[in-house]
């Protein structure tokens, strides 16, 4: 058996309960779940490295309000506990360009403990997953989450950003050529890329997914919610590649789409 987890990032106070019906009513309709890495308190002046503004945030954002809580958008909360096939990772506190690659434990701390207060007073349940704001972790980070988390989602590893004590199961890692390790109780997961993405080639998108797919027991499969509706406007043909996605997933014997709670429970395996 191979699995399948699928990541979208980006969820937040701005984002249409349309846009995700949109996008993944062929998934629910499935039974695959659908994990969606939601930021707390979203920043609405959220910028890039470039210094372009942030597409995540939807519509003209309020110069009053330069933080917006997950919990404003009732439309939203109500669609997602509506629809048990979402499940809800914490996704950084408020998208900052390197929050989490902060070496500061003091604010790293007040950010987790925040951000999850900001999730429960919305009314969910309390995330098994976290997702840095653009897969940035520091040493410090890191350590924090996993003592937090059952799973951290993340794009890729490096030495120098580990605490010193992890250095030998990530050479043990590094030596099995796995995608995915363990520290403790807490998996720890990379991604091949973002292979749902505007940026890449739609005529081979999804064969490339096809490939990886076949290619390792478990894969994180991550995508962008925003990316489908430029301008706020859809764009049917990327989105028919997702949707066609949602067929290849279903329609494998021998494959399985799960959340990351189910690797939390550990009840299934992570390699």
């Amino acid at each position: 058996m191979r699995y399948v987890i699928l990541r979208d990032d980006d969820t937040n106070a701005t984002t249409p309960a349309g846009c995700l019906e949109q996008l993944y009513r062929p998934f629910l309709a499935r039974h695959l779940p659908v994990n969606l890495a939601t930021i707390p308190h979203v920043r609405t002046d959220a910028r890039r490295a470039d210094g372009r503004p942030e597409e995540f945030v939807f519509g003209r954002p309020d110069p009053a309000k330069p933080r917006v809580w997950i919990g404003a958008n009732r439309e939203l909360v109500a669609y997602l506990q509506e629809n048990s096939g979402y499940e809800i990772a914490q996704h950084g506190y408020d998208h900052s360009l390197d929050e989490f690659g902060s070496r500061d434990t003091r604010d790293l701390k007040r950010r987790l403990d925040k951000g999850a207060q900001l999730l429960a007073a919305a009314g969910f349940a309390r995330p098994s997953a976290f997702v840095a704001p653009y897969d940035r972790f520091s040493a410090a980070a890191l350590r924090l989450t996993a003592a937090r988390f059952g799973v951290v989602s993340t794009g890729w590893f490096e030495l120098r950003r580990l605490p010193l004590g992890w250095w030998p199961a990530y050479a043990g890692k590094k030596l099995a050529a796995t995608a995915h390790w363990r520290i403790g109780a807490t998996r720890l997961l990379s991604h091949p890329g973002c292979l749902l993405s505007r940026f890449r080639p739609r005529e081979s998108m999804l064969e490339n997914i096809r490939r990886t797919v076949a290619a390792q027991p478990l894969t994180v499969l991550v995508t962008h919610w925003w990316e489908y509706f430029p301008d706020g406007r859809p764009d049917e043909e990327f989105i028919a590649v997702l949707h066609r996605t949602a067929e290849f997933l279903a329609g494998e014997p021998d494959l399985r789409v799960i959340g990351f709670s189910d690797l939390a429970r550990h009840a299934v395996p992570a390699r």
